[in-house]
C-alpha cells in the first residue's frame, strides 16, 4: 500500500476506534468534553468527566498485534505530550481543583478495552 493510501487507511480506522470508544464512554457515564482536542502540543483523543474526576484518553485502534497491542503504544513520549496537553486544558480552563486521570481505550478487532489509570504524572 502507497503511504499516502496507508495514512488515509490509518486515519479512517483511527476514526473508527474513537468513535467507538465515544459510545462505550458515554455508556459508563462519563460527559464528553473535547473531541480531538489541538494544543500547540499535540492532540488529546477524548477529554472527558466523570465523577469529578477529568478524565485525558488516548485511543489506540489496532486490526493486528504485528506493532504489539494497541495500548503499548502508548508509550513515555506518548503519556509526557498527554501531561502537556492536560496542564495546558487546565490552566485555560482554570480546573486546579480537579483531579486528573489518564486513561487508554484500545480497539483491537471486536474488542474495547478501557484501561483505566493507564499513566500518571
Amino acid at each position: 500500500m502507497q503511504d499516502s493510501q496507508k495514512n488515509l487507511h490509518d486515519k479512517v480506522l483511527g476514526r473508527k476506534g474513537e468513535k467507538l470508544a465515544q459510545k462505550l464512554l458515554k455508556k459508563q457515564k462519563y460527559k464528553l468534553l473535547e473531541k480531538n482536542y489541538e494544543t500547540p502540543f499535540g492532540e488529546a483523543d477524548i477529554i472527558a468527566l466523570k465523577d469529578g474526576v477529568l478524565v485525558f484518553i488516548e485511543v489506540k485502534t489496532r486490526l493486528t498485534t504485528t506493532y504489539g497491542l494497541p495500548s503499548e503504544a502508548v508509550n513515555r513520549e506518548k503519556q509526557h505530550k498527554y501531561f502537556k496537553i492536560a496542564s495546558y486544558y487546565i490552566r485555560l480552563h482554570d480546573l486546579q481543583d480537579l483531579m486528573v486521570r489518564f486513561d487508554v481505550v484500545e480497539v483491537f478487532q471486536d474488542t474495547i478495552n478501557h484501561i483505566e489509570g493507564a499513566f500518571s504524572l
